[in-house]
């Protein structure tokens, strides 16, 4: 296939680029942004004819949220997709599919609640900010384009992402569980979201949303315990909610004290083989621990 991926030197975008091209697949790459010149875009859809499009283009939503700061990532990603749809509007070459990087945040922070694609979205800045998203790509679906709004957890990589935020005090033996440890993580490794990308390209079954994380969500108190086993580190100092709400203001709330129990519905219906699907073994591929 000749395939066009948007954030291609992402945490997400590098690995798929190897990954495909490794496949025998044409990677071709494009910068999208909230700014993006669309004839550019559309210049590059016309000569290259694409067979897919996978969209990871995004500001990274893992910083203190100011109202600028949150304005940067709603255009980010609203603005950046305008931009493709128009363009794929326009082209005399429509793709056949579609993917999109969303996030379980579209289920907001639901304690305990099992969460499919087929739950209620959510409240909070996250949960709107996903919605929109998704609404935006799902109108190629007007174009006779498949569209996939892949819904992405806690992505596992020592190279960036959360993980590897945690690492350097984990690594120290000053890990902690986060506020009372109960909210759930669900995460996925990083060979599993470019395996479910790779079975959503060429499974034409697969539409609309698809939660991409690992069977088995787990609390953050587990997470941590499972963390410091595979770093042979203690994790006896708890972080307390309020310092983090201090460091980072409402993000805190919605990335790192509440949390969504989520799995992957149409992934296992679709008969999709996870790589890593228990925490241990994923931690230990990622940090190579063996």
């Amino acid at each position: 296939m000749k395939i066009l991926i948007t954030g291609a030197s992402g945490l997400i975008g590098s690995k798929l680029n190897s990954f495909l091209t490794e496949k025998g697949h044409t990677v071709i790459s494009f910068r999208l942004r909230s700014n993006s010149n669309e004839n550019e875009l559309l210049q590059v859809l016309d000569a290259q004819a694409v067979d897919a499009i996978i969209n990871l283009s995004g500001q990274s939503v893992a910083s203190r949220w100011t109202k600028e700061k949150m304005d940067e990532i709603r255009a980010s990603r609203l603005e950046s997709s305008k931009i493709l749809y128009q363009a794929l509007a326009k082209t005399s070459h429509r793709p056949r599919v579609l993917i999109g990087a969303s996030a379980i945040g579209y289920y907001g922070n639901r304690g305990s609640e099992i969460l499919d694609e087929k739950s209620a979205k959510g409240a909070g800045f996250l949960a709107e900010l996903a919605s929109d998203w998704e609404q935006i790509e799902n109108e190629a679906n007007s174009l006779g384009i498949r569209v996939v709004n892949l819904r992405i957890g806690m992505v596992l990589s020592k190279d960036g992402g959360a993980l590897g935020k945690m690492l350097l005090p984990f690594e120290l033996g000053a890990g902690g569980a986060i506020g009372n440890g109960k909210q759930y993580m669900s995460w996925v490794d990083i060979d599993d979201v470019v395996g479910a990308i790779n079975h959503a390209l060429s499974n034409t079954s697969i539409a609309g949303p698809v939660n991409a994380v690992a069977p088995y969500p787990v609390t953050n108190k587990e997470f941590t315990k499972t963390l410091g086993k595979v770093l042979k580190r203690p994790t006896l100092l708890p972080i307390p909610s309020f310092g983090l709400r201090m460091l980072f203001g409402s993000m805190a709330d919605e990335l790192l004290i509440g949390g969504q129990k989520v799995i992957p519905s149409k992934l296992q219906a679709s008969d999709y083989k996870f790589e890593y699907g228990d925490l241990e073994s994923s931690l230990r591929h990622v940090l190579d621990k063996a």
